[in-house]
């Protein structure tokens, strides 16, 4: 699955069908905050962040974080952020040809990664939440979306990316099982890899958990999903986390590691 001519084309709708391409979408060195001045930049702010909307929705979870990330600032962009939608474009110049490659097999092997930065946004201080569910090697289901409250710790974002994983792999595996015409029982284990040790604990055992009494009830659904079974939680490390990609800029090495984790390749044709 490959966006290769609409790639060419918004590169020539902004002007960037020349630029030097870039290795990861986002330059880490780069922090932005929103702008109380009263002029905006003069360029396509909104238009530009809408094409690359639909292609991170379509085949290119590898620019996720990054379209939310410039999209925050849709209001009132000043230069700094156009240079940061402008670094998108340049990415997407070195990697046009790539797109979602899923490989033939009868293995339906389904399961999902959550993960959260913690603080990230400096303007207000909250998190970015991320997801990704892949599917026989290849990625299905993507989000990266910045959450709607301050949390104290890095468990307490972890908690509630979880929660949110597990709302979207529930419609999910519904719609995987009605494909494959079997039973939720008998369909595709719901299996969730998460890096962080307490935020499993949390889950697990939440007596034994003060830090968690203050989360909004909304995310404690989590709790019942694993309690009944219906959700396998395990833990793994960080280093194969996907989902890292959905929540910070990244390293240009780390970044292009994950994306071929993803199963986000040159496409052949």
């Amino acid at each position: 699955m490959c966006q290769r001519r609409y790639v060419d084309d918004i590169l020539k709708r902004f002007g960037m069908d020349e630029c030097k391409a870039v290795v990861s979408p986002v330059d880490m060195s780069t922090r932005l905050v929103p702008s109380d001045a009263v002029t905006k930049v003069n360029a396509p702010f909104r238009e530009a962040v809408g094409t690359l909307m639909h292609l991170m929705t379509a085949t290119r979870p590898d620019i996720a974080y990054a379209v939310g990330y410039v999209s925050r600032f849709m209001e009132n962009p000043q230069e700094e952020h156009w240079v940061a939608v402008k670094r998108i474009f340049r990415y997407l110049q070195g990697t046009k040809t790539h797109g979602i490659c899923f490989k033939p097999g009868d293995n339906i092997d389904f399961r999902g990664y959550p993960d959260a930065d913690w603080a990230g946004d400096l303007a207000d201080r909250k998190s970015t939440s991320g997801y990704m569910f892949m599917l026989m090697g290849a990625p299905v289901s993507w989000g990266s979306k910045k959450q709607s409250s301050v949390s104290l710790s890095t468990s307490e974002a972890e908690y509630i990316a979880l929660s949110l994983a597990i709302q979207e792999v529930k419609w999910i595996h519904r719609l995987l099982c009605e494909i494959l015409t079997v039973t939720n029982e008998t369909g595709p284990e719901l299996k969730i890899r998460e890096d962080n040790q307490s935020c499993i604990k949390m889950t697990k055992n939440p007596v034994n958990h003060g830090r968690a009494k203050h989360i909004d009830i909304k995310y404690h659904h989590i709790r019942d999903e694993v309690k009944r079974g219906e959700v396998k939680l395990d833990y793994c490390k960080t280093s194969v986390m996907l989902a890292d990609i959905m929540t910070k800029a990244l390293p240009g090495p780390r970044h292009t590691d994950l994306t071929a984790a993803l199963g986000i390749h040159a496409c052949s044709h």
